[in-house]
């Protein structure tokens, strides 16, 4: 077995709450029929991929929640992600900054949420790599200051979404659990892991109801260009070339985002406090072999036969920082809260990738100025 796969193994320095841990370890009831009004759900940096999407699926599951969408709205943030909503009672849009402390404690203030799910974050490694100030700010600055907030104003639940990244890399063999090793290997990661041990501190030293969910890859609708399945859908349409690092052997596990979504709404309502959960689609593929599956269904799809993407191998900009491979041990979630992903891999891509055909002009609404300066800067096109 390669040694990196040697911290797949559950470590006995677990950076969770131990069993002995004092703060309460509760799971969410459901409201009962008397409770008429909807509950407030807060849920940060709604604006993006996986948070626009939860939105979406939380108004569709619950009649009894209404939702606030705090957002600072940064490049990778498009309200019109949840156009099909804006218009609904139970839906609100509010901008505003987790860093700010007087923007949080105002909206906390005048919509007394009774749950948070925070998923604002800067989100992409590259960038990390580039300019970290941003990352250090958002994720490791702005959780702790909804964490302060949330003192002042208490909430029965506080779901921190982080990523698998903050594992570091695996060899050949293996799977991260919940209490392997953080042994976090860029900018984006380093700042993700930080406001995650951040909010399991929190939870064990002022016993607040804090749960933090680890996905690996997430693709599906409304994802930002920069990344890669949607990068590589638009440069096959627009004709350019398919840049991919190194030879694109890395390992990643692909996760749709509405199962992604089905699993944070568990663990909001039945997570317990205290505790991480991670969240996996249990499907690895090489990076090759994921742009290559895109290019075949282009070739398969009514109106694209004809392209002819062509694939550049690049150098990798990411260097050491760029994990081999990670895979998630999903069991707990699945053992304890009875989720699972429902959607394979290639009905959930061929849907993807119709998605973006279907969508073309919102495609290229989204994408600024700041995203193709950065687009020349690591591609040099």
């Amino acid at each position: 077995m390669p040694k990196n796969s040697e911290r797949s193994v559950a470590s006995t320095q677990d950076l969770g709450p131990s069993s002995q841990d004092p703060a309460p370890r509760t799971r969410l009831l459901e409201p009962s029929a008397q409770e008429l009004a909807p509950r407030t759900l807060l849920v940060t940096g709604g604006a993006g991929f996986i948070g626009s999407n939860f939105i979406r699926h939380v108004l569709s599951a619950h009649d009894d929640v209404r939702v606030v969408n705090y957002d600072k709205l940064t490049y990778a943030g498009n309200l019109e992600n949840l156009a099909d909503v804006n218009d609904g009672e139970r839906y609100q849009f509010v901008r505003g900054d987790i860093s700010d402390p007087k923007a949080v404690a105002k909206a906390f203030e005048n919509e007394k949420p009774w749950a948070v799910v925070s998923f604002a974050a800067e989100s992409h490694v590259d960038r990390s790599i580039l300019d970290a100030t941003p990352f250090v700010d958002t994720n490791v600055k702005g959780t702790q200051v909804l964490l302060e907030t949330i003192r002042r104003y208490p909430v029965e639940r506080f779901v921190q979404i982080s990523t698998d990244e903050v594992y570091g890399a695996l060899g050949e063999e293996g799977t991260f659990t919940e209490s392997s090793p953080i042994h976090a290997n860029s900018p984006y990661a380093a700042c993700k892991a930080a406001a995650d041990l951040i909010a399991l501190a929190y939870a064990k030293t002022y016993a607040l109801p804090v749960v933090v969910t680890r996905s690996s890859n997430n693709y599906g609708s409304y994802q930002f260009p920069e990344k890669l399945v949607p990068l590589m859908i638009r440069n096959a349409l627009t004709g350019k070339e398919l840049p991919i690092y190194g030879e694109g052997k890395q390992v990643r596990d692909w996760l749709h985002v509405e199962d992604n979504c089905r699993a944070i709404d568990i663990v909001l309502h039945k997570g317990l406090t205290g505790e991480v959960y991670n969240i996996g689609g249990e499907c690895e593929k090489r990076n090759i072999e994921v742009v290559k599956f895109i290019c075949e269904i282009l070739r398969n799809h009514p109106g694209t036969q004809d392209l002819r993407p062509k694939i550049q191998f690049i150098k990798d900009p990411r260097g050491a920082a760029h994990d081999f491979r990670y895979a998630l041990d999903c069991s707990k979630i699945k053992r304890e809260l009875g989720w699972t992903p429902l959607l394979g891999f290639e009905e959930g891509l061929e849907r993807t990738v119709a998605w973006y055909l279907s969508n073309r002009e919102w495609t290229e609404r989204v994408i600024t100025g700041e995203y193709q300066e950065y687009y020349r800067k690591v591609y040099g096109a």
